[in-house]
This record gives C-alpha cells, sequence and structure tokens, in this order.
C-alpha cells in the first residue's frame, strides 16, 4: 500500500472573529441574490472567466480525492442548437407523457415547459459529467467512491463561483441524458450529471415570485453559542 505524503497546508489569512463574521455575511448576501434565470441575453462571456469559474469547482472535496468529474463547456453554437434539439424531445415527452401529476404541479409554481430556447441564447453551455470509475491503462476499472455525492459538490461550487462572477445560471436536467455523451463525445462509462447554462440575464428577465425556506426550518443546532 502507498504510504500518504503530507505537505503543509497553504497560507491562509489569520481572521479575527468579527471579520469571519463579516465574510459569512457578505458571502451570504451575495448568494441570496442568486436566482435560477431562464431569460437569458446573447451577451458574450469571456472563455476565461468560464475558466475560473470551472477551477474553482475543480477544488471541491471529492471521495479519496479521485475528482470523478469531467466538464464540458459549449459555446459553439451548432453544438448548442443540437443539444437544444435533443433535450427539447425529452421534455415533450416527460411533459406528455412520463411526468405524473403531482410532480407537474410542483412545477406549475415556475412556468416550465418543454420549450428550451436558453440553450442556444446564452453563450455557454457546462455540461457535468460523473465518472463511476476510471478506465486504467490496462483496461481494468477503478471505482470511484462517492462519485455522485463529490460531483453534486463540485457542481454547487461552480454555480456559486458563475453567480459570485456576476452571471446567471440555469440547472437543467433533461431526463435521460445519454444524449450528451453522444453530441459531446464522451465515452459511455461518464454519466451526464446536470446541463448548466450560464449567461447574463435578458434585461427584462422574470423569475418566478417565490421565496426560501427560513433557517429555522432548514437547520438545528445542537449545543454551542447563542448568536447575538
Amino acid at each position: 500500500m502507498t504510504e500518504p505524503r503530507f505537505v503543509s497546508l497553504p497560507p491562509g489569512e489569520h481572521l479575527s472573529d468579527e471579520q469571519i463574521r463579516q465574510r459569512a455575511r457578505a458571502f451570504e448576501a451575495t448568494m441570496q441574490r442568486r436566482r435560477t434565470v431562464r431569460d437569458f441575453s446573447p451577451r458574450a462571456v469571456p472563455r476565461e472567466v468560464i475558466e475560473d469559474c470551472l477551477r474553482a469547482a475543480g477544488t471541491a472535496p471529492s471521495g479519496a480525492n479521485l475528482q470523478p468529474w469531467h466538464f464540458v463547456a459549449v459555446a459553439d453554437a451548432a453544438k448548442k442548437h443540437e443539444i437544444r434539439m435533443a433535450a427539447e424531445e425529452e421534455e415533450r415527452e416527460f411533459y406528455e407523457h412520463r411526468a405524473p401529476a403531482e410532480w407537474l404541479e410542483a412545477l406549475a409554481p415556475l412556468g416550465t415547459d418543454s420549450s428550451k430556447p436558453f440553450i442556444e441564447i446564452a453563450p455557454w453551455l457546462i455540461a457535468v459529467f460523473a465518472q463511476p470509475y476510471s478506465i486504467l491503462p490496462d483496461g481494468s476499472r477503478m471505482k470511484h467512491y462517492y462519485a455522485i455525492e463529490s460531483v453534486g459538490i463540485a457542481t454547487g461550487f461552480l454555480v456559486a463561483a458563475v453567480h459570485n462572477a456576476g452571471l446567471a445560471a440555469l440547472t437543467h436536467t433533461p431526463s435521460p441524458m445519454a444524449f450528451l455523451n453522444r453530441i459531446l463525445g464522451r465515452p459511455a462509462h461518464e454519466k451526464p450529471f446536470l446541463l448548466l447554462v450560464v449567461g447574463h440575464p435578458a434585461t427584462d428577465a422574470k423569475v418566478p415570485d417565490i421565496s426560501r425556506k427560513p433557517l429555522d426550518t432548514i437547520s438545528t443546532f445542537i449545543g454551542g453559542p447563542v448568536s447575538q
């Protein structure tokens, strides 16, 4: 068995408790402004911005540090059109035949349907793939532990990075998504996890009139000091 090798923790900032509180509040305020957007502007986004957001996603923790993710960033108009056509085909089947009534009822306040013009309008699509295992040089497989959980965390980092950059995003999950492997040339052992639509919101963008659950309904504290 390989012996673990350790290095020193990279230098960090030494912050006071008050500075830490300010950082936490500022980030929370930034994320409170995040909304899922379906009305995008065609305004271009530099590739360097997407690269930086993907690097941030790649810092996410993963099971045994196997980093079981792959991101395909798509700006090519022809590829985006192909993805839209395939996604809308699956979405029509979902809305018209596969979706149970209760799921359609849950989606109703969001005003969604099978039409997905944003896939072509937004300047970038990022297809996120999970790798349940990797193929070794000898053709054998190496299992990736907690692959889905790890990819979910990395995707959360990516969404936060996109918002922090001043952009908008939409998490799109047409089901099934195997068409992404075919269109984007990814191997069969990679599983499409999510399609992230990224860009600037349209100037007249609208979002559903919905709210987020308050802290006391999404969390429980056991011990620790009470906030002042």
